[in-house]
């Protein structure tokens, strides 16, 4: 008993630290503007590769660009399209689950068949097939991981729904005449919220570590936007004599995975929530 109190109070603990280098980092993606010393995109040769200094925190690139300043901006990039993926995916997936669990029948075979083809094809290449198809681009990537993404969550919230349906309080609900909007108001989707939650802050980490390798290889995000991955990938001529240009974006995207993969672990104790 006290074993399972102290797992309680550590995750509670993790949960809270993690909330709190996520607000951080949020506040410092809404004020980049302001938290900028210098232009992300303004080009000063004369100053290129320079070491930290006061003008710059964390020296300049290849350019002459402000590394500071465009670590800022590119948590705006990194973490807010990686939010909207999350966000879209969660939403498709939560309403294809739900319907596909409840409904059943030849609806569900339908939409769990689509499904398994997309699974069919590993994420990365499915992406990298429709963005071949339909150009390099930021909006082409994104719309190709939602199209990869949402097939996890319909299959973890379809089996779920599955569970809850035949749970007695849903038959009594379905007896006392409940619609079926109200009984997934009142009684499914709130039930599969904890689960939600534990998965969605791992994808969090999957969709920036997706997003980012997709900027690596020069197809979302395109210069000169700062953007995590697209700096690593700007950087890497650059590793042997000015090997910042990678670190600095690369410690970015680990500190953030690493903080949503612990809030996941917290969670998943804290709630009692198997992982996918």
């Amino acid at each position: 008993m006290i074993a399972i109190f102290r797992g309680i109070l550590k995750s509670q603990k993790m949960i809270v630290t993690c909330f709190l280098i996520l607000c951080i980092l949020l506040l410092i993606s809404i004020f980049a503007p302001w938290l900028a010393p210098n232009d992300p995109i303004a080009i000063n040769l004369t100053h290129k590769l320079q070491p930290p200094s006061l003008d710059y925190p964390l020296g300049t690139d290849h350019l002459g660009r402000c590394m500071f300043s465009r670590i800022l901006f590119g948590a705006r990039i990194s973490l807010g399209f990686a939010f909207l993926i999350f966000i879209s995916a969660l939403s498709m997936g939560l309403l294809i689950g739900i319907i596909s669990g409840y409904i059943g029948g030849w609806v569900d075979q339908l939409l769990m068949r689509i499904g398994d083809g997309l699974m069919a094809i590993p994420s990365l290449l499915f992406v990298l097939g429709f963005v071949g198809i339909w150009g390099a681009g930021l909006k082409q990537v994104i719309l190709g991981l939602i199209l990869v993404q949402w097939v996890y969550y319909a299959r973890v919230i379809r089996g779920m729904v599955l569970s809850l349906k035949e749970q007695n309080y849903i038959t009594a609900a379905k007896i006392s005449g409940s619609s079926t909007w109200i009984i997934m108001k009142k009684h499914i989707i709130p039930n599969v919220l904890p689960s939600l939650a534990v998965m969605g802050t791992l994808e969090m980490g999957w969709a920036i570590m997706n997003l980012s390798s997709m900027s690596f290889l020069g197809l979302g995000v395109q210069p000169p936007t700062p953007e995590w991955g697209a700096m690593i990938h700007e950087g890497k001529s650059y590793i042997r004599t000015n090997p910042t240009l990678m670190i600095y974006p690369g410690l970015m995207i680990m500190l953030v995975v690493v903080t949503f993969n612990l809030l996941g672990e917290s969670l998943s104790e804290r709630f009692g929530v198997k992982r996918r």
